[in-house]
């Protein structure tokens, strides 16, 4: 027997015996080094072999392969147990007491203006209207023409309102998704219509070039201006039933000109001592309901639009209309 076969036994021992005793990932290193690394006997016994007997080298290879193999499982073995108690020792330190009070949570809320929203959307659904949306960019078409407003209407310069081409715009109101509708529905149409839009305003406390806004529509046969002096009064008195200052709700109609109604009107809201406008009504212009195929000597119908966050502001007790978009946490977790 070889000086080798005798050593190889005993370098496995001493690996095995000395990966026993030990206890952290650092002392595990270091013995790896010592036992497997570049300059360990072991590995230095493999280069040795060219120097033994012909005859000899493949059973002292396969001697060596075989020592090397069970001494670097051990050395595996190992290092997954160093590693899940280091571990383990980690989550105990940093575990929870469940004794202890659990941490405030900050929970969000609803935007001022979602809440109002919400609020409208109720509220006419109750009254039996259905939710409809349409197109922001809209043709010009849908926005003025189906809606009676002439060629020469200032609402079409582009003073006023933002043009994407010649014939396209940003939506103005969003009476133009009451026209969509009504061509593809038979009456009777009992919707409202929430949604952006967009006007070259001057920017100030009152007025922005983007808003959003709710139009409403019924067209049934026998609809009169007293089911719309209805409908809003019960509206407008829900909504502000739990304003700031509000008592008893009362509201005002007063004559107007818009060239999609006829009569038309705008309603105001007596609030905190002063009347307040809040937007536009009247009956569907005859000539609107031909647009969209409807023969005005069968059905009738009642329009209204206004701000949402006109009513926000009258609801909440807001001045400036502007804290709504900029976003100041301070303005919001008021609400």
């Amino acid at each position: 027997m070889s000086d080798l076969e005798t050593r190889l036994p005993q370098l496995e021992t001493e690996a095995m015996e000395a990966l026993s005793r030990v206890q952290t990932s650092a002392e595990y290193e270091t013995l790896r080094v010592q036992t497997l690394g570049k300059s360990a006997e072991l590995t230095l016994a493999s280069r040795s072999l060219g120097k033994a007997a012909p005859a000899d080298r493949p059973r002292l290879g396969a001697l060596i392969n075989e020592v090397k193999r069970r001494v670097e499982g051990a050395f595996e073995s190992r290092k997954s147990e160093l590693q899940k108690a280091e571990l383990d020792a980690k989550l105990l330190a940093e575990a929870l007491d469940v004794t202890l009070p659990a941490p405030d949570i900050s929970f969000g809320r609803r935007h001022p203006l979602t809440q109002t929203l919400d609020d409208i959307v109720r509220i006419f659904s109750n009254l039996g209207f259905s939710v409809v949306e349409g197109p922001e960019v809209e043709n010009v078409y849908y926005n003025f023409d189906a809606l009676n407003i002439g060629p020469d209407h200032p609402a079409r310069f582009e003073r006023d309102t933002l043009y994407v081409a010649d014939d396209v715009v940003l939506r103005t109101e969003t009476s133009s998704v009451q026209i969509r509708t009504m061509e593809a529905r038979q009456p009777p149409v009992k919707i409202i219509a929430p949604g952006r839009v967009y006007r070259r305003e001057a920017i100030d406390r009152t007025h922005l070039a983007m808003f959003n806004q709710v139009e409403g529509l019924c067209v049934a046969q026998g609809i009169t201006f007293g089911d719309l002096k209805g409908t809003l009064s019960t509206f407008l008195s829900q909504l502000f039933e739990a304003a700031p200052g509000a008592s008893t709700v009362q509201t005002r109609f007063r004559p107007h000109f818009f060239p999609f109604t006829e009569p038309s009107a705008e309603f105001d809201v007596f609030f905190n001592g002063k009347w307040l406008e809040l937007g536009g009504c009247g009956l569907v212009h005859p000539k609107v309901l031909e647009n969209v195929g409807y023969n005005p000597e069968e059905v009738t119908g009642f329009a209204f639009g206004f701000g949402i966050e006109r009513m926000a502001m009258i609801k909440f007790g807001i001045e400036d209309l502007r804290l709504f978009y900029e976003n100041d946490l301070r303005f919001l977790e008021q609400f």
